[in-house]
């Protein structure tokens, strides 16, 4: 069935608005769109700089491993090869990078010093003169792996005498403020379900999602005359990248430049530093311009997903539907190491326990290492599984109780002046109205209790039947 999208209609909380938006509902061409169709549209793969030399990576074959030896003299004599980069070639090895924003510790390697710690680690790089020789370069490395324990369930890893994924945190949970997860304590929790009609648990698991872009990630980076290096990017955050790399150079900022462009898809992907700062150090020792970018296989393998989550609910419930507490465990599987998964976390604890007004809220948000692929940003991450999660378990509840869907949101909705879990006042919430516009527009009636509904208000619906 085809809906027609209508213009904005600004009756709603007219009082409050003082804009002369008009854009939603009507067509608006992109400002990009005849680059794309006429193939003009320019990528950071569209240079080619002379004298360009390629980057191609070892990673690990280990999920998890000490190095035991590395000999890359077979690399290095394959025609082609100029030079084979290892940890001892980057200035500052060690990094996270949410370091910007205060957020550690240091807990990642740009290539792996002694131990490995997921499937793909990244541990030399082999720089030559065309991609045929960079990879045959990789194919020659050899490593030798003590095999460690390896861990890879969330809640296995938070289990007593678990392997130790990262050292550098110390223990297989990122610490929040002294405390094991990002918590939530609002209302008393076990007193709601004391006093519940009903108690409803379950359980939601989410595995992790690649972001698929059609331009896998990488760079170009350039040396110029004046000693700068110029940074041809598909990034998604030129600054935020350019101070990272800086750092793990220990080169001050103006010495580098980001050129963005256009970006072939990145949905989050590409806002990690993964690429940059080793494709930096190389052409810095080459004196050459060098190209880095993933194959599709990197991509899909080592490339940051969307964190795998598991979520338990538990909702006490009255007989007229009113939602009177909501516990939440979470768990984050942030891979081997933190890069994003702790603000995802984070953001995952602000949003709950969904957009509803529940007086009792208690929840433990865990950001969990395991021996697997490094997780990050992806639209909404935090937020994404987590509406899945409540959302399903709304259904669940109106199922249980025999009660329409829209109906249990609508007497459950967060209203303005609301006070959310995590102490914040609602304001503009529109939930309400949103919903009775949804409800509407599909032909999905509403006792007349349920349209008079408003965000401002709580009539008393008890009684009222569906």
């Amino acid at each position: 069935m085809n809906y027609r999208l209508d213009p904005i209609d600004k009756s709603y909380f007219a009082d409050e608005r003082s804009d002369d938006f008009n854009l939603i509902g009507s067509v608006v061409q992109r400002s990009d769109v005849l680059g794309h169709v006429t193939g003009r549209t320019e990528f950071f793969e569209d240079l080619a700089p002379p004298g360009m030399l390629h980057l191609k990576m070892y990673r690990s074959e280990r999920h998890h491993a000490r190095i035991s030896g590395l000999d890359v003299t077979e690399a290095l004599a394959v025609p082609g090869v100029v030079r084979v980069l290892t940890h001892a070639d980057v200035p500052n090895n060690l990094y996270t990078p949410l370091k910007l924003i205060g957020v550690g510790p240091d807990d990642e390697p740009i290539l792996a010093e002694d131990t490995v710690r997921y499937l793909g680690d990244p541990i030399c790089a082999v720089i030559a003169e065309t991609e045929a020789a960079a990879h045959e370069g990789v194919g020659r490395v050899k490593v030798d792996y003590e095999d460690l324990p390896a861990v890879f369930d969330v809640e296995e890893a938070l289990a007593e005498g678990a392997p130790l994924v990262n050292e550098y945190q110390g223990q297989n949970h990122f610490i929040y403020e002294g405390h094991h997860c990002r918590r939530i304590r609002f209302g008393d929790v076990e007193k709601a379900f004391a006093e519940a009609d009903q108690v409803f648990e379950w359980r939601y698991q989410s595995a992790p999602i690649e972001q698929a872009p059609t331009e896998t990630t990488g760079c170009i980076v350039v040396p110029q005359a004046d000693g700068r290096l110029r940074i041809h990017s598909d990034t998604q955050a030129c600054f935020f990248t350019l101070d990272n790399t800086a750092l793990i150079l220990e080169t001050p900022f103006n010495k580098l430049r980001i050129v963005g462009g256009t970006v072939g898809g990145g949905f989050g992907g590409k806002v990690d530093v993964v690429v940059e700062p080793v494709a930096c150090v190389a052409a810095m020792m080459t004196h050459r311009p060098v190209k880095f970018v993933y194959s599709r296989y990197e991509e899909m393998q080592v490339s940051s997903p969307r964190a795998s989550e598991r979520i338990y609910i538990k909702d006490a419930v009255m007989k007229d539907g009113r939602i009177i507490g909501r516990k939440v465990t979470l768990y984050v599987d942030s891979g081997a190491y933190a890069r994003h998964s702790p603000y995802g976390t984070t953001k995952a604890a602000a949003h709950l326990p969904g957009p509803y007004s529940i007086p009792n809220v208690w929840a433990d948000c865990h950001c969990v290492f395991t021996n697997r692929t490094p997780s990050s940003a992806m639209r909404g991450f935090g937020v994404t599984i987590g509406d899945f999660a409540l959302e399903s378990q709304m259904d669940r509840i109106a199922r249980a109780l025999e009660m329409d869907p829209l109906q249990l949101r609508l007497l459950n909705a967060y209203r303005d002046g609301d006070m959310k879990a995590h102490r914040k006042i609602a304001e503009g919430t529109a939930l309400v109205e949103v919903i009775q516009k949804a409800a509407e527009m599909v032909g999905h009636e509403l006792p007349d209790a349920y349209r008079r509904m408003s965000s401002t208000s709580r009539p008393d619906v008890r009684g009222e039947g569906s």
